[in-house]
């Protein structure tokens, strides 16, 4: 993977509106955290065009406040095919939305696409679970997942700026 001058990273769910905002919003406040604020960038997006120009679920921006994160900024979008050329990383929160990511995505772009939990050092889970349907819980559990591969796929960034 060739790096740019910046490294640009796309989360994706399927409606863009759960797990992906609260990645991107997790990230982004860990990326601010950081020497390298100006080298990184993120996005989100869904797989399907359900919640476009919406806001993330109230219960995510919860889970996300409570832990001194606003999503409110964020506005629900959909994946285009500008997103494969542009992002360095496109991580899909689980094997179905991975799939139609490869499946749609031109074939030098399926290197860059992976499962973002596998960057989550000291988990099991492969899937981001779709929290939607259930309460808060689930959304407090995503929140924490998100949190743990946050932080591995930052490490994974910083070492690749750093040997740069």
């Amino acid at each position: 993977m060739v790096m740019q001058e910046k490294v640009r990273v796309l989360f994706v769910c399927m409606g863009n509106i759960c797990r992906s905002p609260t990645a991107e919003g997790v990230f982004r406040h860990l990326v601010a955290e950081t020497d390298f604020k100006d080298k990184i960038e993120s996005d989100s997006a869904g797989t399907h065009a359900y919640h476009v120009g919406e806001q993330p679920d109230r219960r995510a921006q919860s889970a996300a406040k409570q832990r001194g994160i606003d999503l409110s900024d964020l506005r629900a979008r959909s994946v285009s095919l500008a997103d494969y050329e542009s992002f360095d990383y496109i991580l899909a929160m689980d094997n179905d939305n991975y799939n139609i990511l490869v499946s749609q995505s031109p074939a030098h772009a399926k290197p860059k696409i992976k499962l973002f939990m596998e960057y989550a050092a000291q988990s099991t889970e492969k899937e981001v679970p779709d929290p939607y349907y259930g309460g808060q819980r689930g959304f407090d559990i995503v929140y924490e997942m998100v949190e743990s591969a946050s932080k591995g796929l930052l490490e994974d960034i910083k070492k690749r700026l750093v040997t740069e």
